[in-house]
């Protein structure tokens, strides 16, 4: 199916959340027509009851595929891959999907809590324990060190969803003050997805900014 026969999926999303960037990097890699549909976190807009009906966790990213509602955004990734990704960003052997789903277990989990949370404590003004995530966040960084060391990315010799999952909090995070400066191999891996075609940043915080909830 060609992009263009495609009818814009919309994605329901606020522009300071990682989770809802991924999603949206990953519909610009796919070179999928979409329409965003902006979130305000801050005045409450995820707790409506008309998002509540697409999401009852009341949490951004959301897709609607012509009718199809998918929230999450470790699923909205699985979903597209599988729909429109081909074998390339999700493979279908036991071995090749098994190595991608740990990323995504690490995106839901040691990324989240680690240097996404200390983006949140800093730009947000949440109460998070800074120490004990930019603990995480090191201790996360020292693995994907060394295994980067060894190859381009994360779960195969090509660019993968665990990629697409795990980039865009590593890559804000000095905006929970999380040093990448000892990390090389991280960095450079960073830069491979930068240069991906149809690459899309996360924008940029430069103060602090409102509360957010996001998946």
């Amino acid at each position: 199916m060609s992009a263009a026969s495609i009818k814009p999926i919309k994605l329901y999303r606020s522009i300071v959340s990682g989770h809802a960037h991924r999603a949206e990097l990953f519909l610009s890699l796919l070179g999928l027509p979409y329409e965003a549909v902006d979130i305000d976190l801050r005045a409450g807009q995820q707790k409506s009851e008309e998002f509540l009906r697409l999401n009852p966790f009341g949490q951004v990213p959301v897709i609607d595929d012509a009718g199809t509602i998918v929230s999450d955004s470790n699923a909205i990734l699985v979903y597209l891959a599988l729909k429109y990704g081909g074998d390339t960003w999700l493979p279908r052997d036991p071995v090749g999907a098994s190595n991608v789903q740990r990323w995504l277990s690490v995106a839901a989990g040691e990324i989240a809590f680690g240097p996404g949370l200390a983006r949140i404590g800093k730009q947000f003004g949440r109460p998070v324990n800074m120490e004990a995530a930019a603990s995480l966040a090191h201790r996360l960084f020292n693995l994907m060190e060394l295994h980067l060391q060894e190859r381009a990315y994360l779960a195969s010799g090509h660019p993968t969803i665990a990629d697409i999952a795990a980039y865009s909090y590593i890559a804000r995070a000095p905006e929970g003050d999380v040093s990448l400066d000892a990390y090389p191999a991280l960095r450079a891996w960073l830069q491979r997805i930068e240069a991906l075609p149809r690459f899309l940043p996360m924008i940029e915080l430069v103060k602090p900014a409102a509360s957010a909830n996001a998946a």
